[in-house]
């Protein structure tokens, strides 16, 4: 079967369950769907009894002046080879999606990074509020698109003066240091120096 007749097999596929709100044909392998949050769970089942048996992505979009957030499913099936992509908007001031982990296990990690960056709840995966990666993390979540990075490092980092002035390590000579003599002697060459 050729990767266009699997781009129809899927149109067919979601047809047959929901009525998406939009849908997009990015290339030959790829497909995207945008659908209601109470649609996820009935396509995500229906699409791996179908052969979409893998998970290969979870993760969100910040969307400040929509005041959602995106979050993004991304399925392979193997034997045919197209992505199907599914997102949903959910509300930013209380940003709760429902955990797949029934559907597909491995979404555990990806819903503890989606919480713990973008500050999504997950209900029904007991560890999505455990952090993952940023441990001790005291903020709002750093992935939304109102963080403030230098305000974060300034209250809790010491601030640094940084110089042109470079140090050398181990009594060596640094590599700025013998790339401007190598770049001296160049030139002197240049003109017929030594």
């Amino acid at each position: 079967m050729n990767s266009m007749s699997n781009i129809e097999t899927v149109k067919g596929l979601v047809s047959d369950i929901i009525t998406p709100i939009k849908e997009e044909v990015i290339d030959q392998y790829q497909i995207a769907y945008v659908i209601d949050k109470d649609d996820v769970h009935r396509t995500l089942s229906y699409l791996k009894n179908a052969g979409w048996i893998q998970l290969s992505y979870l993760s969100a979009v910040d969307w400040p002046e929509e005041n959602t957030i995106e979050i993004v499913y991304i399925l392979m099936n193997w034997e045919k080879p197209v992505h199907i992509q599914l997102r949903t908007k959910i509300n930013r001031d209380n940003p709760v999606m429902p955990s797949i982990i029934s559907i597909f296990e491995g979404a555990k990690y990806y819903e503890r990074e989606a919480h713990e960056f973008f500050g999504v709840s997950f209900p029904g995966n007991p560890d999505h509020e455990k952090q993952l990666i940023l441990e001790n993390w005291d903020d709002m979540p750093p992935m939304r698109k109102d963080f403030d990075p230098r305000g974060y490092s300034d209250a809790h980092f010491v601030s640094r003066e940084y110089t042109t002035d470079y140090t050398e390590l181990n009594n060596q000579e640094s590599k700025q240091a013998k790339r401007l003599k190598r770049k001296r002697l160049i030139n002197s060459l240049d003109k017929g120096g030594k």
